[in-house]
């Protein structure tokens, strides 16, 4: 079985103006992204490379704005934030690590 290329527990996740999980997982596993709620349940998909994935002025260095499949979704990477292999790391380079998987996986981030 293949590593996932990005895999991230504990990441906040809100659509405008609500969060939608404190807690959720963000995945990026053979060429699609996916943003799950702490339960494991799909809140968004689609392949990676029609995902835009940016750090504007206004989200902090843990934060990330990523819009998939025309909805925009606020990325937090938590303090306390696991990577795949369990631990933990901190939250502004793990933000720096899926934006470095959406580029490599050709999807597009500013």
């Amino acid at each position: 079985m293949r590593e996932p290329e990005f895999n991230a527990m504990g990441v906040r996740i809100e659509r405008w103006p609500r969060s939608l999980t404190k807690a959720g997982q963000v995945l990026i596993e053979g060429g699609r992204l996916a943003l799950l709620t702490s339960y494991g349940r799909v809140i968004d998909s689609a392949p990676v490379q029609a995902v835009r994935a940016e750090r504007p002025w206004f989200a902090g260095s843990r934060s990330m704005v990523a819009t998939v499949n025309g909805t925009r979704y606020r990325l937090t990477m938590d303090r306390s934030a696991r990577a795949r292999d369990g631990h933990r790391i901190d939250g502004t380079a793990l933000a720096g690590r899926f934006l470095a998987a959406v580029r490599g996986a050709g999807g597009s981030s500013g």
